[in-house]
């Protein structure tokens, strides 16, 4: 008996152009589709919102008020003024600065602060900066979003000599996590931080005591830290990017502490709402975050501000990036304006300074966020002013 032969198999027949045609066009029509996809959600966290009413009125101080203090060719982020004067800012990190990071003015020129040395040792992206009480110039890094490592540190402005330094852990600050404003209480035991968390999508306070060197998050993704759904429109351009897929929607950025150490003054920078808390609570550890919560103070109206930063009498005084304006708001919630200038391209930190001096860092975001080197050196020199609101004010608060 013959065995049979093993049947062979039939070649497939080799697709013809118009079957390969198809293939590619279901291929291309599925990644669009998931572009597509991807790009709503991105729009759905980071897009979208709705204009801001303009809260300014009549400004106090005329146009001429306004004197510059002090000048860059990169773009500055914060400023901090001693009670003698000194006067320090940093270079804003969203301009990917490649030399010293914080600078002071002195004789009409900027100079590392602390050494060169010392800051290529300990900085990646220092932004916001402060001065206490006890003399000490405290610095936030907020490491690379969180990518590095998130450091607060304290300088001896007599010496320049490293006073305090703290790396976060990632439960304080996680990936994504950006803290960027500081203010330190009056008897300096106590650093109060706030944390936009841009990216992350969820801002929140973070608190440290400075002797036993420990930080918790507090109010972390609270209604009164979270930005709402507004539009920032600065005359130079909308803060929208990538067609609209993302716009800045900044969470918890301005942070002020009045002299008396009894409040702390926040707000979200897309917000309409300035919140106040007591520092009492915010240090009580043992305070369930539910009691916090209910703790935490609205008292009025403000505009889509940065920076802020207290007078002696309580006043807060508030930065509004939409308008080239600084306004004062009162503890009852009044609000005023004091100075407004088309000089200003975005009114960022705030700093009071001897004599009655309020200094204002001009960081000039449109002109730096998402920028070339070369666009944003076509736009230098960047700026640093300064005005007399009438009411003396505490450094550092």
């Amino acid at each position: 008996m013959v065995a049979p032969t093993p049947a062979v198999p039939s070649p497939s027949p080799t697709p013809g152009p118009r079957r390969r045609g198809v293939t590619v066009l279901k291929v291309v029509g599925g990644v669009a589709a998931l572009l597509a996809l991807a790009a709503g959600g991105v729009r759905l966290r980071y897009g979208g919102g709705e204009p801001y009413p303009d809260v300014t009125g009549m400004p106090l101080l005329p146009d001429s008020a306004l004197e510059v203090a002090a000048q860059s060719p990169e773009p500055i982020g914060n400023v901090a003024v001693s009670s003698t004067g000194r006067l320090f800012f940093t270079i804003h990190p969203e301009s990917r600065p490649e030399g010293t990071k914080l600078r002071e003015w002195v004789d009409g020129k900027a100079v590392p602060f602390p050494s060169e040395e010392l800051q290529a040792k300990l900085f990646e992206t220092p932004l916001g900066i402060t001065i206490d009480r006890q003399d000490r110039l405290w610095v936030i890094d907020h490491g690379n979003h969180a990518m590095g490592k998130p450091r607060l540190l304290a300088f001896e402005l007599a010496t320049g000599h490293i006073a305090h330094e703290f790396v976060f852990p990632p439960n304080v600050a996680p990936p994504g996590s950006f803290l960027q404003d500081l203010r330190v209480d009056p008897k300096g035991e106590t650093v109060f931080i706030a944390d936009v968390a841009f990216w992350r999508r969820k801002p929140g306070l973070v608190v440290y005591d400075v002797t036993t060197q420990t930080a918790r998050r507090v109010l972390d993704g609270h209604a009164s830290v979270f930005p709402q759904d507004y539009i920032i429109r600065n005359p130079i351009k909308d803060m929208v990017f990538f067609g609209g897929l993302a716009a800045l929607k900044a969470g918890v950025d301005g942070i002020a502490m009045d002299p008396s150490g009894e409040w702390v003054w926040f707000a979200a920078m897309n917000h309409d709402t300035m919140y106040r808390v007591r520092a009492a609570d915010l240090k009580d550890a043992a305070l369930p975050e539910e009691e916090l919560e209910k703790r935490v103070q609205a008292v009025g109206r403000k505009p889509l501000n940065d920076g802020l930063s207290a007078d002696v009498e309580g006043n807060v005084l508030i930065t509004d990036v939409e308008h080239g304006a600084v306004l004062r708001m009162s503890p009852q919630g009044r609000l005023e304006t004091l100075v407004k200038s088309p000089r200003i391209r975005w009114a960022d930190a705030l700093s009071h300074g001897p004599d009655g001096w309020v200094y204002l860092a001009d960081s000039a975001i449109p002109h730096m966020m998402l920028q070339s080197k070369e666009h944003i050196a076509a736009n230098a020199p960047y700026f640093i002013y300064r005005f007399k609101s009438g009411i003396a004010g505490v450094a550092g608060m």
